[in-house]
């Protein structure tokens, strides 16, 4: 614990809140302890400040090109053997409440129909269909997600698939001026607890008996991943690589766009390691650099697309031997991500950690350079018009780009406050428009979209006054609509 490099004024805060802590019924032995370690370590000041001088842009060697991968097996034999060393695991704890639906995002309907969790069965169901093999599913889900997924996967049990999920863990949430558990003022109920990020999968799959049962089993790899990225799927290339090279933790990373400016990115980060009594030598590790860790004077240039060129999609491939050996050993110190939030007028403080910051702690860590196709993540109802749309087409599960849209880049596409809400989208269109070739559209107001609609180059639509109504069969290229007489 980090109590020990704890100033005596924080070092009391510490006493007290492990003596209110331990008051807390609702959460497990592992969840208090984790969470003091967390708020130790916080209070310690050790998260680290970045040298911008010790930053060097990682090699192909240790960020390698997709296209250098080698071919996936041509034997079928071999595919299987692969498949039967791999989990499957989707984090599942967010909840779908900034686009207006209630349960977990995963169960919004994307296509056709078809849930993001109907897509990934299906999608698994088909490897394990085709090659005879056997990869599992997990769910890690929060406490705000658990109880709708057990009914929800109820749905697949006759499915040829194991599904398991494991809840990540349940933490207090701080009060900012006295540095108390909120649960302690009152707050029983779900606001006063929070689930400390994604950096949490490790120790959960640990504390939930989930990783010694897949190790039991024989499996070797998790490939981890956000239930909303349509374009995470099982990869046979990467897994191929990983297991041939033992590298113990694999990040995707793709080319960054200037929608991505905030994204984290991988760098080689220079330190320090002592091999004599005296003699220092000095090496790199791959690291993940956060918007959060940058000094305010480098901001811009982090942003910039020129000198980071690449950025985490937070599809990561993890041995589960080096993750038990990890958090066995208490090694995965993560840099803390606070995270201020207001209940009730009450300012409250959440400790997180990001998944991507392990990175640093793995052995023959490596970044793979995917294509864009495997970051397709719907954040807002302005990207599911783009899943929506015949941009992309639904094979066996898994959403495929219309090879007809010769531009690599998809639209941009702003929907104003009206869309914001699924319900109030779908509402708002007869059908999806065709937007094969569409650069750019921007919608603000009172629209109604008819059916069979085509939006070609840049167009940009508000309804200046009342309601506006874009007609059946509409073709609109390169316009700027402010009503019905501009159609």
């Amino acid at each position: 614990m980090a109590t020990a490099t704890l100033n005596p004024t924080d070092a009391d805060k510490i006493t007290k809140l492990k003596s209110a802590v331990s008051g807390l019924n609702q959460i497990s032995e592992n969840e208090k302890t984790g969470f003091i370690n967390l708020v130790s370590r916080y209070l310690s000041g050790e998260a680290e400040h970045v040298d911008w001088s010790k930053i060097k842009t990682p090699t192909d060697e240790i960020v390698v090109p997709y296209d250098s991968l080698k071919p996936t097996p041509e034997d079928p034999a071999e595919t299987k053997a692969l498949l039967d060393k791999l989990v499957v695991l989707k984090l599942n704890g967010g909840l779908g409440t900034t686009m207006g639906c209630t349960g977990p995002k995963s169960v919004i309907e994307v296509r056709n129909g078809l849930t993001f969790l109907d897509l990934i069965v299906i999608q698994i169901e088909s490897l394990n269909s085709k090659y005879g093999c056997n990869v599992p599913l997990l769910l890690m889900n929060s406490f705000n997600t658990h109880d709708d997924t057990q009914k929800i996967v109820e749905k697949y049990s006759k499915s040829n698939i194991e599904i398991h999920t494991f809840n990540q863990s349940q933490y207090p949430r701080l009060v900012v001026e006295d540095f108390s558990p909120l649960p302690c003022k009152g707050q029983t109920g779900k606001d006063g607890w929070y689930p400390p990020g994604h950096g949490d999968v490790f120790p959960g799959l640990k504390n939930s008996g989930k990783l010694d049962a897949l190790l039991g089993q024989g499996k070797e790899y998790v490939f981890v991943a956000n239930s909303d990225n349509l374009g995470a799927i099982v990869d046979l290339k990467i897994l191929k690589h990983l297991v041939e090279n033992k590298n113990e933790y694999c990040m995707e990373v793709t080319p960054k766009t200037l929608a991505d400016v905030k994204g984290g990115t991988l760098i080689s980060y220079e330190g320090k390691v002592q091999r004599l009594s005296d003699v220092f030598a000095l090496f790199y590790i791959l690291q993940l650099l956060e918007i959060a860790q940058v000094p305010d004077e480098h901001v811009n240039e982090f942003k910039s697309i020129e000198k980071f060129k690449i950025f985490n999609t937070n599809n990561l491939w993890v041995n589960l031997k080096a993750i038990k050996r990890l958090v066995e050993a208490d090694a995965l110190k993560m840099e803390i991500i606070p995270n201020p939030k207001e209940v009730d007028g009450v300012k409250v403080l959440q400790l997180e950690t990001a998944a991507g910051a392990a990175i640093k702690f793995f052995d023959k860590a490596i970044g793979i350079n995917v294509p864009r196709s495997r970051f397709l993540p719907v954040k807002a109802t302005s990207d599911l018009l783009l899943v929506q749309s015949d941009l992309y087409t639904l094979a066996d599960g898994f959403v495929v780009r219309n090879p007809a849209r010769t531009n690599p880049a998809n639209p941009t596409v702003e929907l104003g406050p009206e869309f914001k809400k699924v319900s109030n989208f779908l509402s708002r269109f007869k059908s999806i428009p065709s937007i094969i070739e569409l650069d750019s559209l921007k919608v603000t107001g009172d629209v109604w979209f008819g059916a069979g609609i085509t939006l070609k180059g840049n167009v940009t639509i508000s309804a200046k006054s009342g309601k506006l109504e874009i007609p059946d069969g509409a073709v609109l290229a390169n316009k700027v609509i402010n009503g019905p007489e501009d159609i």
